[in-house]
């Protein structure tokens, strides 16, 4: 019998105070932000240019009072380019490479800290 995989150690990541909830495995985004804060995905990986730690591309949205993936409301924020049409190729690129619209991923349990 080979010995258990070790169980991964508690990630502590620290969410705006206003962030909605962690919805559901399968339910829409709602801009939680604790997916991209734990770590980047494969495109958070390309433009933070790291694998570990939040991601560089998340942004909090004041208005909306989520966290948005930068790469899709803003790519020109987070990669300097800022032809219109190279705009638009990224952040098309970008909602296919995390599947926006497809549904919550991330399976990852939220805590609130103890008070």
């Amino acid at each position: 019998m080979s010995p258990s995989p070790p169980s991964p150690s508690p990630q502590v990541v620290w969410l705006h105070p206003e962030a909605p909830p962690k919805p559901a495995q399968g339910a829409p985004c709602n801009g939680c932000g604790l997916c991209c804060l734990a770590e980047p995905c494969p495109l958070g990986v390309l433009v933070s240019r790291r694998r570990t730690g939040a991601c560089a591309a998340l942004r909090w949205s004041d208005g909306e009072g989520r966290y948005l993936c930068g790469m899709v409301a803003d790519p020109g924020g987070v990669t300097g380019f800022t032809h219109p049409w190279m705009v638009r190729a990224m952040a098309a690129w970008a909602r296919r490479s995390i599947a926006a619209g497809v549904g919550c991923d991330a399976q990852l349990h939220a805590e609130a800290p103890p008070r």
